[in-house]
């Protein structure tokens, strides 16, 4: 077994532990059983001390046990958490932009102690990033919403107390990181020019594409891109965050730059657009899998970058462990990415093979290879079918990459020359409103999206069981037909004939 073989096994036996210990909670795995496993790891060490073999298995146990222990000490101090509700009265800080929803918002503050907890508040007053406030509330910790474990949704952000009825007093502002607070001024202060420049819900849109987030966008609107399997479009995903460094790569080659220098250009490009969004936890996964897609393109070994994804996704639950089980958002770009590392060079040298690939199949293709990975988890988590999806993206991402462009630029030259900045507005639009006009209609069909109910875990196990049979059987068969023996074998055979 070679290196990369080795390091992949050890990296997927850490993910193992970390797997195994979520879906086992809410039960502790009592430390007495990792220290047991240990010992008897090393004990087989050291009597097959020869046996290569018994060294990669050794490790991958002891990378395997890593995983457990280190979920293991997470749920323990959430287990060990007073669930009593409690009155809390002091000072606290914003450490998140504020998300407003309607005529409310939600506020991530936390104390001098570095207690988080949520607060919901009207959105009468506003709120931002960096301010402290004197906060009095009473803290209990979230309850399950019909099945959904808030709890612990929360709890992969260290938050464990919501804030209830709170009697908020503003205290000053400027309090938070000033490269941050900077950042997030220059957020707004675009959003405040795409909506000045484009009608509700081309604006919308636009900010979704730009800077991520559906908040600018009605509650019926967001319902159709959802329908319409689209909502990644303005989830800042890998999509997004893709197109970027596609464009910052041709800038760069525009401005003499070689191809491996406009590589690292569009990379740079790619963390400063992250930050831009503010650095939400989605926007980071979307960066980190957009750049491992953009670089095994660049490289041309797109079907050999697992060990890339493997390394990235167990560094973020190194970090993080909870994100496993609770995060949907990195379960999907994990598995939209892996769909498209594995499944879709398959699809393309089938599609050349038998007519070409042209820029329409590759969406299509595309596409469809992220949702065969995401589909069981899209069922038991939001309990709809896209049926429409692999038509709508295929009418609506082909114009994406202008509309941002075209967006991109109105912004850039309403700061420098606004009358010029009216006229791509204009230009703007017409895309936009092609794509809002496009997703209401294929959202309003009636069979644009079916209701699955009662999609359990066993059902996503066999997916995922039968997923990776096919794409090993498909694998052997294209080693056994590439093999020249093989070859040399037919050759044979049909001289005897």
């Amino acid at each position: 077994m070679n290196k990369s073989k080795i390091f992949f096994l050890l990296s997927l036996s850490f993910i193992g532990g970390i797997f195994g210990t979520s879906f086992y909670y809410p039960r502790i795995i009592n430390n007495f059983y990792i220290f047991a496993s240990l010992i008897l790891a090393l004990i087989l060490l050291f009597v097959f001390y020869k046996n290569k073999k018994v060294y990669l298995a050794v490790a991958a146990i002891l990378f395997f046990l890593f995983g457990v222990w280190l979920t293991n000490i997470k749920l323990e101090k959430i287990n060990k958490l007073d669930t009593t509700k409690k009155q809390f009265a002091g000072e606290i800080i914003i450490t998140k932009e504020p998300a407003l929803k309607g005529r409310m918002q939600t506020i991530i503050a936390q104390t001098e102690n570095g207690e988080k907890f949520l607060i919901s508040t009207s959105a009468y007053v506003t709120y931002n990033y960096g301010d402290k406030l004197n906060v009095s509330c009473e803290l209990e910790m979230p309850k399950n919403i019909d099945g959904f474990d808030y709890r612990m949704y929360l709890a992969k952000d260290n938050i464990f107390y919501l804030c209830k009825n709170p009697k908020i007093k503003f205290l000053e502002n400027n309090q938070g990181s000033e490269t941050y607070t900077a950042i997030l001024k220059i957020k707004n202060k675009l959003q405040e020019k795409i909506i000045a420049f484009l009608p509700a819900p081309q604006s919308g849109l636009l900010i979704g594409l730009i800077l991520g987030g559906d908040d600018n966008l009605s509650k019926e609107m967001q319902d159709s891109f959802s329908a319409t399997g689209l909502t990644h479009i303005i989830a800042v995903s890998g999509y997004n965050v893709t197109i970027v460094a596609e464009y910052l790569m041709l800038l760069g080659i525009f401005l003499g730059l070689w191809r491996r220098q406009a590589f690292w250009f569009a990379i740079v490009g790619i963390f400063l657009f992250v930050v831009m969004t503010g650095f939400p936890a989605s926007a980071v996964r979307a960066g980190v899998m957009g750049g491992l897609i953009l670089w095994a393109m660049n490289q041309g070994r797109l079907a050999n970058a697992q060990n890339s994804i493997i390394f990235s996704a167990g560094v973020m639950l190194l970090w993080n462990p909870f994100l496993l089980r609770w995060d949907v958002g990195f379960q999907l770009s994990f598995l939209a990415t892996l769909g498209i590392v594995y499944f879709y060079p398959s699809i393309e040298k089938y599609a050349i093979k038998k007519q070409g690939i042209s820029f329409f199949n590759e969406i299509l293709f595309l596409t469809l290879s992220a949702q065969i990975f995401v589909l069981p988890i899209i069922l038991t988590n939001f309990q709809k079918l896209s049926v429409i999806s692999p038509l709508a993206n295929l009418a609506v991402l082909p114009i994406i990459p202008l509309t941002m462009l075209l967006g991109f630029l109105m912004v850039l030259v309403s700061f420098i020359l606004p009358p010029l900045a009216i006229i791509l507005a204009w230009l703007t639009f017409l895309p936009l409103k092609y794509e809002t006009t496009i997703i209401e209609w294929m959202a309003n069909l009636k069979f644009s999206s079916v209701e699955v109910l009662n999609f359990s875990w066993m059902w996503v196990v066999g997916w995922y069981i039968i997923l990776i049979g096919f794409l090993f059987f498909s694998k052997r068969t294209r080693q056994k037909h590439n093999d020249p023996n093989f070859l040399m074998g037919n050759i044979s055979e049909s001289e005897k004939i």
